[in-house]
């Protein structure tokens, strides 16, 4: 016996490995779960026999009896029963076998706290999850050829369009033609002429400078006729003074 606080959900987790049956107690314990761990198959059925669970999780590869045949030994006792396979060895063929044995969902290893609280709550929301699949095909089928048969629809009415209104296409392109070559050759002219301005402004500003150079040659000469004596004057003092200060030092 589990020996589970009544009222609590009961969850049979069947693994080999107690790491597993730790996390789902450590995860489950404190939401309302009462968590039972069995070891292999032939003890996971042992106590499916004893006493009520709510939903079991079952390794799919275990020493003795596999995971897939304690989900079909099951649903042959406890069809309502929701069986959830925690794998590590996600194949397709292993799914497939799974779901035939009545499966109701996979969980995939390494597990994390948010995977094993949402699979355990969906599936217990939701015990004939199984059957999910066949609804969603008879729903679903239909869907794909109203949307093929829509789209084709779509594209015939605008093929229609495209052709009739082709010919009216063509003349507004006739009509508008002379105005777009006459805009293009108006901003060819208008680009010339900007360029022409630009290079008469700078012609005009060498003229200016060549004028202004000439008008004050005159008083840049009289300037340098004036200052010279006094320069040459300055720099023969210079001169002088350099020499005293040499004789000086020699005596």
């Amino acid at each position: 016996m589990s020996n589970a606080p009544p009222g609590l959900r009961k969850v049979l987790v069947v693994d080999d490995d107690p790491v597993i049956g730790k996390s789902f107690d450590r995860v489950l314990s404190g939401r309302g779960y009462a968590v039972i761990t069995a070891a292999n198959g032939e003890e996971a059925l042992k106590k499916l026999s004893a006493e009520a669970y709510d939903v079991v999780f079952t390794d799919i590869k275990m020493p003795g009896m596999s995971g897939i045949e304690v989900a079909k030994r099951v649903k042959a006792s406890q069809p309502w029963l929701p069986v959830v396979i925690v794998t590590g060895y996600g194949t397709v063929e292993n799914e497939a076998r799974a779901r035939e044995a009545g499966v109701s969902g996979f969980l995939r290893k390494p597990l994390s706290p948010e995977m094993i609280v949402g699979t355990t709550e969906l599936t217990l929301v939701a015990p004939m999850a199984e059957v999910a699949p066949a609804v969603a095909d008879i729903v679903e089928t239909p869907a794909p050829t109203a949307v093929a048969a829509e789209t084709k629809t779509g594209s015939r009415v605008k093929d229609i369009a495209l052709f009739l209104a082709a010919p009216f296409i063509g003349l507004v392109y006739m009509l508008l033609f002379p105005f777009v070559g006459m805009f293009l050759l108006a901003r060819v002219a208008f680009q010339a002429r900007e360029k022409k301005l630009e290079a008469e402004a700078a012609v005009g500003r060498s003229s200016l400078k060549s004028v202004a150079l000439f008008l004050a040659a005159p008083f840049i000469g009289l300037v340098f006729a004036i200052g010279a004596p006094f320069i040459g004057l300055v720099l023969l003092v210079r001169a002088a003074l350099k020499a005293q200060v040499k004789a000086d030092k020699n005596e």
